[in-house]
């Protein structure tokens, strides 16, 4: 409630300094006399008295970095404190993952090769790399 009542005044006083500032004579409008005219005592006019429009201008800026500030101070002591629970949807979600220790690799014992063709082989584990089977070495290898 509070905080919707100062959007509403924030926005009041930006459009009516909005509307201040483009309502005033700007400091180089009488830049031209300044350069031979005679009726200006300095290049950029008269800086001795301020009219309405720059006083009505100087509080409403001076009230708007007010309610900037507050609002920024409210904001920040009303966040959620327990931010780190907050439900992120998609973003927030982890996928599960096992473990993985790649430091020993999986452990794998070569099969020795059946002597009789009838006896089946082992089951594999599940996730084991197969061996592939040994390959016999010749002692006399044949030159060309």
């Amino acid at each position: 409630m509070l905080l919707t009542v100062f959007n509403i005044l924030f926005v009041i006083i930006a459009i009516a300094m909005i509307a201040l500032i483009l309502m005033q004579r700007g400091a180089g409008a009488s830049a031209g006399s300044g350069f031979g005219g005679g009726a200006s005592s300095t290049v950029f006019g008269a800086r001795g008295s301020s009219n309405f429009l720059s006083k009505a201008t100087k509080w409403l800026a001076i009230s708007f970095f007010a309610i900037t500030l507050f609002m920024a101070w409210y904001a920040m002591h009303r966040a959620n404190p327990n931010a780190m629970n907050m439900d992120l949807g998609v973003m927030g979600s982890e996928v599960p993952t096992a473990p993985v220790d790649r430091a020993a690799p999986p452990a794998v014992t070569p099969q020795a090769p059946a002597a009789d063709a009838t006896v089946p082989a082992a089951p594999a584990a599940e996730g084991a790399v197969p061996v592939p089977p040994p390959v016999e070495e010749n002692s006399s290898r044949e030159t060309p």
